[in-house]
């Protein structure tokens, strides 16, 4: 068999590969661009600790960020190069968020200003994230302002995303103590984790950043 023939089935799958990535970055860059300008303007109209946000955006939320899972396939598949462990890490934190916490404990984080202070530090950073895949994949090139936004944002959104998850979880745990103590031991657990997780996760978007800042700058 000829290089050539044995070329064409290979183009063939990365222009395949890159379509489904461009489409799934554009309808994710679209969906959280919807949660973020429902979050704002429910904070606005009726204020953060209101449960306007929780009462009308937890349900479409929650199914948006499980969608989020097919990342860890991509990573598992190589069809990206995020690392696997830190994109697993940050998919299963977020699963915890909208359905060990969000959805089974609606009675401490409905009122909750840390709700709604997640949902903006994950929409924002979320649709910088895919449209910023969006403007790479389809060849034109990334725009100088969105390379800027993507890798400083995040040292604001970072915090304040964590730190929501984490009053979430925590005034969580007397309700799930009701239900069983080692719930409540589980939950103190996982938020011991956070300590090292959030260190894993920031140190790499920090060396994410020099690198692509520098190439930049050469």
């Amino acid at each position: 068999m000829s290089t050539k023939s044995q070329t064409k089935p290979k183009a063939a799958a990365s222009s395949l590969n890159n379509a489904y990535l461009l489409a799934y970055n554009a309808v994710s860059a679209g969906l959280w661009l919807g949660i973020l300008g429902k979050v704002t303007t429910l904070s606005l109209e009726h204020g953060v600790g209101s449960g306007k946000v929780y009462s009308e955006l937890e349900e479409f939320a929650r199914l948006v960020q499980t969608g989020a899972t097919l990342e860890v396939v991509h990573s598992l598949f190589g069809l990206v190069r995020a690392p696997l462990l830190t994109t697993l890490m940050q998919v299963a934190s977020r699963l915890l968020l909208v359905w060990g916490i969000g959805y089974n404990f609606p009675q401490t984080t409905q009122y909750s200003p840390a709700y709604s202070s997640m949902l903006i530090a994950w929409s924002v950073t979320e649709v910088i994230r895919y449209s910023y895949f969006v403007f790479n994949l389809s060849g034109l090139g990334v725009p100088r302002l969105w390379t800027w936004l993507r890798y400083n944002t995040f040292l604001i959104l970072y915090p304040l995303g964590v730190g929501s998850e984490t009053w979430l979880v925590y005034h969580a745990i007397p309700e799930a103590e009701k239900l069983d103590e080692k719930y409540g031991w589980a939950l103190y657990a996982i938020l011991a984790t956070y300590v090292p997780g959030f260190y894993m996760l920031f140190t790499h978007m920090l060396s994410q950043r020099k690198r692509i800042l520098r190439a930049k700058k050469e």
